[in-house]
């Protein structure tokens, strides 16, 4: 990677594994001023360092939430406080939106704008964490399953059923109801079902989805353009724009047995997916980042899938701290 696109996409391996090991040696207490003086001429010889050093502080705070924290249980009794006033304010606004002529789209888009995402998911009707996959039956028949780090809001009405995907992916198995059509709605737009088994997974500033029974028709958020997705197809869309349709990945499904299919990906492509269902960082060397995978894989268990893949391909598993492993060549 060069240091210009350092600047603007996510650093280096090699960076990321510099910036891990002085947040250790500084964070064991026993660095001196002179250790101190050389991380502070790293962290500021590039910008790249800056961003890695960022990103490893998110990481390790993330397996202590509650470090610092006087009382945790008086931490835990105030959130689920907030959780209970967001849920009540949420009903509200929700009404307000659909008086107004703004519908379910437009709230979302300014609860979005207010709330952090990671917030606007813990408040949902449903929700799953890190590496936790649920299935989920609503009123009317229709079965869910909520992929790992994933959130829903559900509103049911004698004229319509609505669900908003918050964050993360949902697999639909729609039930049958003549007089209320079923939509789906993401921050890019809407997606109106006709008799349908589909995906919905948020990427980025884009959604996907992709139609494994009957059809599903999109409308942008803002543009309102409209395109139907047939069964065995799948489609990105943005806020203004649908890309052209894609045949459907169908081992996309298989998240849902909690299966990850590896048909001829690469290893990079692998280790993008499971680092939707690990904590802490996951990380991997250019050298062997192009390596072709195949097999089926227990995405619930990621640590025997690492060592499956060390079993089968010319890898280690280099696990130096609690919150960071690092696939790298094996020697």
């Amino acid at each position: 990677m060069t240091r210009a696109a350092a600047t603007t996409s996510e650093p280096s391996h090699r960076i990321l594994e510099q910036a891990a090991e002085w947040y250790a040696r500084l964070r064991d207490g026993k660095a001196s001023s002179r250790d101190q003086a050389a991380w502070q001429e790293w962290l500021h010889a590039a910008e790249e360092h800056q961003t890695a050093w960022r990103y490893v502080q998110e990481i390790s705070r993330g397996f202590e939430p509650l470090r610092g924290m006087p009382d945790p249980r008086l931490a835990a009794n105030k959130l689920c406080s907030a959780n209970d006033r967001l849920h009540a304010r949420r009903r509200v606004l929700a009404s307000v939106a659909l008086l107004a002529g703004g519908g379910l789209l437009g709230w979302m888009g300014w609860r979005e704008a207010l709330l952090p995402s990671s917030l606007m998911a813990w408040a949902a009707d449903h929700h799953t964490g890190t590496g936790e996959q649920r299935e989920i039956t609503l009123a009317d028949g229709t079965r869910l399953w909520l992929n790992t780090a994933s959130a829903i809001n559900v509103s049911f009405t004698a004229a319509e059923r609505r669900v908003a995907l918050v964050t993360g992916e949902v697999f639909i198995d729609t039930a049958k109801d003549a007089a209320r059509p079923f939509l789906v709605e993401t921050a890019h737009g809407q997606m109106r079902a006709l008799g349908t088994r589909f995906n919905v997974r948020l990427e980025g500033s884009e959604t996907r989805l992709a139609v494994y029974e009957g059809a599903v028709e999109i409308r942008t958020a803002s543009s309102g353009k409209t395109s139907v997705i047939p069964a065995g197809k799948q489609a990105d869309f943005t806020v203004d724009r649908i890309h052209d349709p894609k045949t459907a990945d169908m081992a996309r499904e298989a998240w849902t047995q909690g299966a990850l299919i590896a048909d001829s990906i690469t290893l990079r492509e692998v280790v993008h997916e499971l680092r939707r269902y690990r904590k802490g960082h996951l990380g991997i060397a250019d050298e062997v980042a192009d390596l072709t995978v195949y097999g089926s894989f227990p995405i619930q268990d990621t640590d025997r899938v690492l060592a499956m893949l060390a079993s089968a391909l010319p890898i280690r598993i280099e696990q130096p701290y609690a919150w960071w492993t690092s696939i790298e060549k094996r020697q």
